[in-house]
């Protein structure tokens, strides 16, 4: 049985759905100009995982496997909706921004692939964490990217916070320099695509350090002695 511990390094750095399985880069790439984009796909992709991976789970001995595949886009695209309709009812400006990228999050690999993959599999308490630190990598992702465009191309970070959190954050933007003209090429598709390639090259650089650090077991040489008796 996969411990927790295997779960979290696999969700958040190992295998994680957007570094490593490439995966969802469609709305990553495309809303992450901002952190709080970024921040806000995210955390409706990670419900979006949690319920589904949790009602998967539930119905795992019941559902045939002949149709199992019709019935998680079934769910996936539920949940899908119930999360819009929240957004819609309580962070409207936020909704209007994302636009047809929640509906995306039905298409979204990651979340039919973990249903497919874990959560057809096991119980509901590690198929709901295994969607909890998915959700989180994939998370991560969103918000390095975008805090990283964000600052490049406008000099500020965590602008617009009051679109997710409401009117307590409507003084948390920084602001870390000022610019007439904007750096267009942090703000538009293609810094999306420089941005994601260097932070999998950083993820590249660091596994490959950790990689080199550790003894090789071919290189070790074992000496015996060998005595004989007369």
């Amino acid at each position: 049985m996969t411990s927790y511990q295997d779960l979290t390094l696999q969700g958040l750095w190992k295998n994680n759905p957007a570094l490593v399985q490439l995966l969802g880069l469609c709305p990553l790439l495309a809303v992450t100009a901002t952190f709080i984009n970024g921040l806000g796909l995210g955390i409706a992709t990670m419900l979006v995982l949690i319920g589904s991976n949790i009602t998967v789970s539930l119905i795992r001995n019941v559902v045939r496997n002949e149709i199992r595949i019709p019935i998680f886009v079934m769910i996936i695209a539920s949940f899908v909706t119930i999360v819009q309709l929240l957004m819609n009812a309580f962070t409207y400006e936020l909704y209007l921004t994302l636009g047809i990228f929640i509906p995306l999050i039905v298409t979204n690999c990651a979340i039919i692939g973990r249903a497919e993959a874990f959560a057809s599999k096991n119980a509901v308490v590690p198929a709901a964490y295994d969607g909890l630190v998915m959700g989180a990598g994939f998370t991560v992702v969103l918000v390095v990217l975008g805090g990283l465009r964000e600052m490049l191309g406008n000099g500020t970070l965590f602008k617009g916070a009051d679109r997710l959190f409401g009117e307590v954050a409507s003084n948390w933007q920084l602001t870390l320099f000022t610019t007439e003209h904007p750096f267009l090429l942090a703000i538009l598709p293609p810094g999306a695509f420089l941005g994601m390639g260097l932070i999998i090259a950083f993820k590249n650089a660091i596994d490959a350090t950790l990689e080199a650090r550790k003894p090789n077991s071919e290189n070790i040489i074992t000496r015996a002695r060998v005595t004989t008796e007369s």
